[in-house]
């Protein structure tokens, strides 16, 4: 498995298999091209986002961003926001904790706090997954489980 930052060539598998999240249930964000070229790639906001592939296929990725005042999850201005999406072939084989280790050096280079994973109440595989790399439970808004984790 190889890590490195996600460039406009890996959209569209980034994106294919988002779509397969959200068939699955485990995704209710947008999941199109666009969405990810304009949020996980081009964000100005974007301190980081790492991809893990191997043999040329996209097995997951991590996106960690700077939150801004009034964004939609309501974090603290400053704070960094993660989103972690593996392929569903992919799970359980370690991409997640090795996305982290490289996410959690970028929130230090980047001088972050925190790091906020704003969680569907729903989903329990990512809420242990978050709560095994160290995040925990801080709020609780209507249909999310909002984890911490402190840099």
């Amino acid at each position: 498995m190889i890590l490195r930052d996600a460039t406009v060539d890996d959209v569209e598998q980034m994106s294919a298999f988002l779509r397969q999240l959200t068939a699955s249930g485990k995704r209710v964000s947008p999941d199109d091209e666009d969405f990810v070229r304009t949020y996980y790639i081009e964000d100005p906001h974007k301190v980081r986002c790492t991809l893990a592939e191997e043999d040329g296929v996209v097995l997951g990725f991590q996106s960690l961003q700077r939150a801004q005042a009034g964004n939609k999850w309501g974090v603290a201005p400053g704070w960094g926001i993660i989103g972690t999406h593996i392929r569903p072939a992919a799970a359980r084989r370690g991409v997640g904790r090795a996305l982290f280790a490289n996410t959690r050096a970028a929130a230090r280079d980047a001088g972050l706090s925190y790091i906020d994973a704003s969680i569907a109440a729903t989903n329990p595989e990512a809420l242990a997954y978050y709560e095994a790399m160290g995040f925990r439970t801080y709020r609780r808004p209507k249909d999310l489980i909002c984890k911490r984790f402190e840099v």
